[in-house]
């Protein structure tokens, strides 16, 4: 990370325009050395039809601060990161505020990486728990 907090949040935020993390409402909140942050709205747009969040819109939230702290922490100017495998954990529903998802590199290698991703409410409570792995293709 080269740039400011600051500047590294904008540049994320520019980078949704128009994508299904602006349509998802997702935005990204913090970045550290080791870690991106991105919180998602829980409104009836992310529920299932029984009202509480929809595990797909948890996933998709998980692939997108996973594969953007892939961007971030692997120099993602030359190379293109894709997700090619994902799991969750699914262990206590919400039906509203905010779902917060926090990317943590497990594992860094040159080619794969392994992102821990646990999904919290704003009572730091464990909502979901999800594992991603991303491929480096150069560009």
């Amino acid at each position: 990370m080269k740039n400011s907090k600051e500047e590294t949040l904008k540049a994320l935020a520019a980078m949704c325009r128009n994508t299904l993390m602006e349509t998802l409402e997702i935005e990204y909140t913090d970045v550290s050395e080791d870690a991106l942050v991105a919180r998602m709205p829980v409104t009836s747009r992310v529920h299932q039809p029984d009202g509480v969040l929809h595990g797909g819109a948890t996933v998709a939230l998980a692939e997108s601060v996973g594969s953007a702290a892939a961007v971030l922490f692997l120099e993602g100017n030359e190379v293109s990161i894709r997700g090619i495998e994902i799991s969750a954990n699914h262990v206590k529903g919400i039906r509203d505020g905010y779902v917060y998802a926090k990317a943590r590199i497990l594992h860094k290698g040159r080619t794969t990486q392994l992102w821990s991703i646990p999904i919290v409410n704003e009572n730091d409570e464990l909502i979901s728990m999800v594992k991603l792995t991303t491929i480096t293709l150069k560009k």
